[in-house]
């Protein structure tokens, strides 16, 4: 396998565990919610995640950073993991995937 193969497939097991992970107010994985900006991995296989949350007065905004770091190192071969919190854009519903509304009837 090569070394972008490796990349894909770490990349593609990171987003198999995002979509693990449910904010607690809506049936939605963080993923398909559209928490996640940005997935990078290094060439030491660190991994860095920019992500928001649905509002800064989230009651799990300590909880579920915390959660996706815990997660994601549990995945075999990632190094470390940097998750950088961001409200910078704001989550808006338009930010959640096809299959996410589709998923609650919205679409």
């Amino acid at each position: 396998m090569t070394e972008q193969n490796n990349y894909l497939a770490l990349e593609s097991k990171i987003v198999d565990v995002l979509k693990t992970i449910f904010d607690p107010e809506l049936p939605v994985n963080i993923y398909d919610l559209g928490l996640i900006y940005e997935l990078k991995v290094d060439e030491n296989k660190k991994v860095y995640i920019r992500m928001t949350l649905t509002s800064p007065n989230c009651p799990i905004a300590d909880s579920l950073p915390q959660e996706v770091r815990d997660n994601i190192k549990s995945i075999e071969g990632v190094s470390d993991v940097e998750i950088d919190l961001t409200f910078d854009p704001p989550w808006s519903k338009e930010m959640i995937s096809d299959a996410a509304l589709l998923d609650m009837g919205l679409l």
